[in-house]
């Protein structure tokens, strides 16, 4: 899954640079959806 989200960064790069300011907003969109979202570690147990 990295090496294919490696390839995707790279073509999402080659786009940004052929397309005008326009698609600026879409294509921060994207590389926010490719970002993994930081897993929060939980306790394990009961709360007392």
């Amino acid at each position: 899954m990295i090496g294919a989200n490696k390839a995707l960064a790279k073509r999402l790069n080659e786009l940004e640079k052929k397309y005008d300011g326009q698609f600026r907003i879409v294509f921060e969109a994207i590389r926010k959806l490719m970002t993994e979202p930081a897993s929060k570690s939980r306790r394990i147990g009961f709360k007392v």
